[in-house]
């Protein structure tokens, strides 16, 4: 082996373990924020520099998560042999994660949860519509329905890439089914998850005092646009 394929060899192994070792101290994020019940739901991270993504084993308690049993995938969403947790079965909606990265190059990890509010508008196939400054900053505007698909295949995949292909929302609520959300990392993509519940049930329990009120666009846009670009950076990133 060349010297130059053995570096791009250990570059890999080094962003699996990365990838690996954050994949599973994600998923106790979900539990802490309370999006999760038992087993279900997942967070996927796909590895810099590489066709491979790593998401969680199937059935497994959040407690027993680890690095070493986290399963690294190839984009088509089939398990690497030989690697660890190899021989595991991996997450059942692996196969959406997997479509999602092969069509949205720009998504470096993907989350699905269960969580109550947030399900409860994916059960009315209704979009949550932005009516509070959070939210325009967040998503930069509604939280919308994907279609109803079974899992098991990339059918839901392909309804989070249809529904936030040149969408702001980096959150879809699939119908019937619950939220899905992508992110430039793993950690984006659960804060976006978290702040989705939180906007879910918010609105929600607005929407029981009376009726909403809606942010002008242009409004929702200029918060947006401040929060992505200016919030939280010093004053020399802002030069």
């Amino acid at each position: 082996m060349d010297a130059e394929r053995y570096v791009s060899g250990v570059k890999t192994e080094v962003a699996v373990a990365r990838v690996r070792a954050d994949v599973a101290s994600l998923h106790a994020e979900l539990v802490r924020s309370g999006l999760v019940v038992w087993t279900g739901g997942n967070v996927s991270g796909r590895v810099p520099g590489a066709d491979l993504f790593v998401i969680k084993p199937s059935g497994v308690s959040y407690d027993d998560l680890a690095p070493e049993n986290m399963i690294l995938c190839d984009l088509d969403g089939n398990v690497v042999d030989g690697t660890p947790g190899s021989d595991r079965a991996p997450s059942s909606d692996t196969a959406a994660h997997a479509y999602v990265y092969r069509h949205m190059p720009e998504v470096g990890g993907v989350v699905h949860t269960h969580s109550d509010y947030a399900v409860a508008w994916a059960a009315r196939g209704e979009e949550i519509p932005c009516v509070i400054t959070a939210m325009a900053d967040e998503f930069g505007g509604p939280i919308p329905v994907g279609p109803f698909a079974i899992i098991g295949d990339d059918s839901i995949g392909r309804g989070i890439v249809e529904t936030l292909s040149g969408h702001r929302s980096r959150a879809v609520l699939m119908q019937n089914h619950g939220p899905f959300t992508i992110g430039a990392t793993a950690k984006d993509a659960v804060k976006a998850a978290v702040m989705l519940e939180d906007v879910a049930r918010t609105v929600h329990i607005a929407r029981q005092g009376g009726e909403l009120l809606p942010i002008p666009q242009e409004a929702i846009d200029s918060l947006f646009s401040r929060y992505q670009n200016v919030y939280g950076q010093t004053t020399d990133d802002r030069r």
